[in-house]
């Protein structure tokens, strides 16, 4: 599916801008996020930040943004490439809270700075970060190719971006176990912990419409990135996309 179908997956309904309605949602959900997200990945979703990690180590970044930063997980862990600076950016309050509150808990707070903002709008000189994050992000955004231009203009010439997102597997049985998973079981226990029944209905949703593989880097390509790599992992269940300015 295009970019465009992506951008029309909303998690509520088709009133108010997709923006407003993903920040309603992970506000809604923040509190409960972390338990479901280590739950419904089994923990994996913390060996992929570990793969993105040692695929910028090679950039060696000083200052480093983590996009859609969350509970700000990947901003945490970004701290293994000895950075001088990590900022992480994000449109909820609420995970922005729960993110403040682990990184104070582990003493970074004079590493790593949490700030409300906008990807597709951010407040920063162009050429400012020698690596930009984004997990589980892009799909959110309310335009995807504004978004990754924006990316673009704050990473420094000659460094590079880190994209890691959800995929489908092709082969199976894998796709056949992902269809049901994501389709049955994630929505379920979604549903029954977080208390928001759409916003784990949404997440099948968005994925299944989310422009993977070849697509997501021919649209790369078109907003000006050049040597644009993709790892896939765990048969196909995420992939890694790698891209420099």
């Amino acid at each position: 599916m295009s970019e465009v179908g992506a951008e029309r997956v909303k998690p509520y309904s088709e009133d108010g801008s997709k923006k407003e309605q993903v920040a309603q949602m992970f506000d809604n959900i923040s509190v409960r996020y972390d338990l479901l997200n280590h739950l419904l990945s089994l923990n994996i979703d913390k060996l992929w930040r570990s793969k993105a990690v040692r695929l910028l180590r090679p950039y060696q970044p000083k200052a480093i943004l983590d996009v859609a930063t969350g509970t700000a997980d990947f901003a945490i862990e970004l701290r293994k490439l000895q950075p001088e600076s990590i900022i992480g950016v994000d449109i909820s309050a609420g995970m922005l809270e729960v993110g403040k509150q682990k990184i104070k808990k582990r003493t970074l707070d004079n590493l790593i700075r949490l700030e409300l903002g906008d990807a597709e709008n951010m407040p920063f000189p162009d050429d400012t970060f020698d690596a930009i994050t984004v997990a589980f992000g892009v799909r959110n955004f309310e335009n995807l190719k504004n978004g990754l231009k924006e990316i673009r203009r704050v990473l420094k010439p000659n460094y590079a971006v880190a994209v890691l997102e959800f995929s489908k597997p092709a082969s199976f049985p894998w796709k056949q176990v992902y269809n049901f998973y994501f389709r049955f079981i994630l929505p379920s226990i979604g549903k029954l912990v977080s208390k928001d029944s759409r916003a784990y209905t949404y997440l099948p949703e968005s994925v299944n419409a989310f422009p993977e593989g070849q697509e997501f880097m021919d649209i790369l390509k078109e907003v000006g990135y050049q040597n644009i790599r993709q790892y896939r992992l765990t048969f196909g269940i995420a992939t890694i996309y790698l891209a420099e300015k």
